[in-house]
């Protein structure tokens, strides 16, 4: 049914065979077609890609059908291909947006559609009410002529864009031995195939195409990793890089096997940015990352962007060029000159460049980050409600508290949920689902007994 067709913070995503069918799927597509007509009536061309899930090929088909019977050229990528790689193929063939066939890191039994919009973003608030009315309003049979769709392969322009941002010369210099695991993913043979050509020595796991992603979500997380992690101690390797089913989010594992949630990872990557780039232009972060983010700007004495929750937020600052890099607690990042959207393969590649560069692991830069700026503890739980305890909790987040489980609350901000800033420097922030009786809570101490307790208090909190 056209009223499940809801577009969220990443394009819309259902389960295959109960919404995501291939009736939704047209009404979807016509919805876009119909959108992008409204904004350019002759000559529009849009992207069509996916990821290596179930059915892929055939949505693509559909969607260039679709599309060419509303006159708008379809420019279809026939192999699975990375969001990032559809992202800058949309920049440098001057498309009129993409269609990306998509469910990201959720579950095998789902897929999904990103819209992109002209500037390789991900389509914002205001264009997928756009699209949602058109679905939800259909306007009869299109009376364009049809136009025959096109073959375009976005992989060689994206490398390339990769070995202009990346130093590889650096990697191979440090003689750094780098395992890689595209989780089944969309990004098989992107990252290996430059560290490769580059002569560094790279190994891979989970190098074929698996449309169950091996019976999980292709997340890379740190519980989904320990393939990665054992082929890392085979070929003592100094970093294990992963991405997940379209690579647009990374996982990064160090030399000793510990997983560096992306917080870290974001903080990290900004410092190294304005050390080795020199750009001093300003750095972005949701509401719900670290706050070392903020530590660090005070630190370079450079602006801090604070966004509500989604990538598309920190594609704005990039585009505008106010950020040397931007990213997000869930694993999303890109930076200056580089496509609006997230990429885990660009993340991947730069943690081995840093390593290479400061001739240290991970762990230990995070170490000297720690005493350069104090030390932070993030967290992220979900809390399943009732329907009695979510309407309760919906109006207490509507007050602005002046204490919290004791403390003073020095800060209230409203960005995206209620985030409190505690006056020792912690901070909590609650965010509801609006597609599930869940509550998300983020938190942050600076110290990880101080985090268990603020955890605790958290979810008291909830249900006080």
């Amino acid at each position: 049914m056209a009223s499940e067709i809801r577009f969220g913070t990443s394009g819309w995503r259902a389960v295959m065979a109960e919404e995501f069918t291939f009736a939704n799927v047209r009404l979807a597509i016509s919805g876009i077609a119909r959108y992008v007509s409204s904004q350019k009536p002759k000559g529009a061309r849009v992207i069509v890609g996916r990821d290596p899930r179930f059915l892929g090929e055939s949505f693509c088909s559909l969607a260039a059908d679709i599309l060419s019977a509303h006159g708008i050229t379809a420019l279809v990528v026939e192999e699975a291909a990375p969001t990032p790689a559809i992202a800058y193929g949309v920049i440098q063939e001057k498309t009129d947006g993409a269609i990306n066939f998509t469910a990201s890191h959720n579950p095998p039994e789902y897929n999904g559609i990103k819209f992109s919009t002209p500037d390789g973003a991900p389509a914002l608030p205001e264009v997928t009410g756009e699209i949602e009315r058109a679905i939800a309003s259909p306007d009869g049979v299109p009376g364009a002529e049809r136009v025959s769709a096109q073959l375009l392969d976005v992989k060689p322009a994206y490398l390339e864009r990769l070995r202009e941002i990346i130093d590889l010369a650096a990697i191979k210099r440090a003689a750094l031995r780098v395992v890689f695991d595209p989780l089944w993913g969309a990004a098989r043979g992107y990252p290996d195939a430059l560290l490769q050509e580059a002569g560094v020595d790279v190994s891979t796991v989970h190098d074929y195409r698996d449309v169950l992603f091996g019976g999980h979500a292709p997340e890379p997380d740190d519980h989904l990793l320990e393939p990665l992690r054992a082929k890392m101690r085979e070929r003592d390797a100094h970093l294990g890089i992963a991405t997940d089913g379209d690579a647009d989010r990374f996982g990064i594992v160090d030399q000793d096997g510990r997983f560096l949630q992306p917080n870290y990872i974001i903080a990290l990557l900004f410092d190294y940015l304005v050390e080795s780039r020199g750009w001093n232009n300003g750095v972005g972060k949701s509401v719900a990352t670290t706050n070392m983010i903020n530590a660090l700007a005070k630190y370079h004495e450079i602006e801090l962007h604070e966004t509500p929750v989604g990538f598309k937020y920190i594609g704005e600052l990039i585009k505008e060029d106010k950020i040397a890099i931007g990213g997000e607690e869930s694993a999303g990042l890109s930076i200056r000159y580089h496509v609006p959207e997230k990429d885990g393969i660009l993340a991947g590649l730069l943690c081995c460049e840093m390593v290479a560069r400061r001739g240290k692991s991970l762990g230990r830069q995070l170490e000297e980050l720690f005493d350069k700026v104090g030390s932070f503890y993030p967290l992220r739980e979900n809390f399943r409600l009732t329907a009695e305890v979510k309407e309760k909790f919906t109006e207490k987040l509507r007050v602005d508290p002046e204490s919290f489980a004791g403390r003073r609350v020095s800060e209230v901000v409203r960005k995206d949920g209620l985030k409190l800033l505690l006056d020792d420097g912690s901070w909590v922030c609650y965010r509801l689902s609006g597609t599930e009786p869940v509550v998300r809570v983020y938190s942050e101490a600076p110290s990880q007994t101080q985090l268990e307790a603020l955890s605790a208090d958290a979810k008291q909190w909830i249900f006080e």
